[in-house]
Parts: C-alpha cells; sequence; structure tokens
C-alpha cells in the first residue's frame, strides 16, 4: 500500500531533548556538550558532520542545534537545499549550520565553501563551528573537491533510523505523556499509511491528539480517518 506523507501544519518546534537517540546516543551526545559551551568562553571549534538515510533525523537535529543556540543569544547561519539565494557570510554568527548537503547546486556550493573557509579562519575573528548533514559520507558527496574534503575534516557520525519497535515505544511514551491512549490497532493503521519515519509520525500523533481534543473523542481509526477527511 502506498504510503502518504502529512503536512498538516506546525509541529512543536525541534528540540534536543525531545529527540529519541536509540543508536544515536553518541551524536546526540555530542550536540549537546556542543550546546552547552559557553558561547563567549573558548569552545571546540572542530566541523560535524552528520549523515544517514532519509528519516533518521538529521534535520530536526541540525534544526534544534539551531534553535537552542540562538537561544542563548548566539545567532547562527543556516543553508539548505531550499535555500536560492544564500547570503553572504555574518561575521556575528556564532555558528553555521548546512543542511541537504548532498543536493546543493553550484550557488550553494560557493556560499556553503565561503563561509566554511570564514567559519573556520582565524583571520575573520574567532573560530565558529560548523554542523553539516547529507545523505552520505563525505566521501561519497557529489561536490566540488574543496567543499567536499572540508565537510570531511571534524567529527563524522552516521545516524540510523529507529527499529519499527523503538518507534511504536517512543510514540507510546509520547501519547502517555499527553495522557492518551495509543492502541495498537491505531499505531498499525498509523505505521502502514503514513510516512515512517519518526518526526511525520509524531507530527501525525500532535494533529490527531489536537483533533481528538476538539471533538472530544478518544483515539481510534475512524477519528483518524475523520481527520484527513476534514483538515
Amino acid at each position: 500500500m502506498k504510503q502518504m506523507a502529512l503536512d498538516l501544519g506546525l509541529a512543536p518546534g525541534p528540540n534536543l531533548n525531545r529527540f529519541f537517540a536509540g543508536s544515536n546516543q553518541a551524536a546526540l551526545a555530542h550536540l549537546h556538550a556542543q550546546v552547552n559551551e559557553a558561547w563567549d568562553s573558548p569552545r571546540s571549534t572542530v566541523p560535524t558532520y552528520l549523515w544517514g538515510e532519509m528519516g533518521c533525523g538529521k534535520t530536526y537535529l541540525l534544526r534544534a542545534v539551531a534553535e537552542a543556540l540562538r537561544e542563548q543569544g548566539a545567532p547562527v547561519g543556516w543553508l539548505d537545499a531550499g535555500t536560492r539565494f544564500p547570503s553572504a557570510f555574518n561575521e556575528r554568527w556564532s555558528a553555521v549550520v548546512l543542511d541537504e548537503v548532498h543536493l546543493y547546486n553550484p550557488v550553494q556550493q560557493a556560499a556553503a565553501f565561503n563561509w566554511f573557509v570564514n567559519a573556520t579562519s582565524p583571520a575573520t575573528g574567532a573560530r565558529r563551528w560548523v554542523l553539516a548533514a547529507g545523505d552520505v559520507p563525505p566521501s561519497d558527496l557529489k561536490l566540488r573537491d574543496d567543499l567536499r574534503t572540508r565537510l570531511g575534516w571534524g567529527e563524522i557520525y552516521q545516524l540510523h533510523l529507529l527499529s519499527e519497535a523503538q518507534r511504536r515505544g517512543v510514540l507510546k511514551d509520547e501519547a502517555k505523556r499527553r495522557g492518551l491512549v495509543l492502541s495498537d490497532d491505531v499505531m498499525d493503521y498509523m505505521l502502514k499509511r503514513f510516512s515512517r519515519d519518526l518526526g511525520s509520525l509524531m507530527q501525525l500523533l500532535d494533529h490527531l491528539d489536537n483533533f481528538a481534543l476538539r471533538n472530544k473523542r478518544g483515539l481510534t481509526i475512524p477519528l483518524l480517518k475523520d481527520m484527513l477527511e476534514t483538515e
């Protein structure tokens, strides 16, 4: 059966503390350590690169890091494959985040290289952290050589998809946290008919929760079908 992806509105904002790491504990611990550094004191500026297949949480983690740094008052430069006109490097940035690097066009590659060089050069002042992510290891990226090699300079972590049992466990725990009962038949329906990555499933649960509250009904398959027909 063909799976469907949902776009029903905004999900809760990305947060490192809400990311279920599974076998990705080392990567999550590294990101926490970097974010928790005092941004006005000497810190590690070794670049970090995350890679893994779609749905493993790369973009979620990058957005969670960027949000955490901004909450600390640390401006962040952000570039992804949807950025048509990348800005010039800003010396106020405390970090540079490069998402979906495997999809970058020549203009985006040029901007990413410029940002990387400026961020890691002492000539521009304090060195900044570079955090990047793509679908493949740096050595397999189809990018210009100077950018590809720089992305492979520092810490590299492969992210792995959660198993189905882990996804079920996370959904059950999140439903319980909300005071909801998520039955096995509703979860089976969700896993069979919608995108199976955890981010999409959590977004679906969020909208299902809101729809159930508005209609004062429990989480059932008929409720899920009604939601899809009306929203």
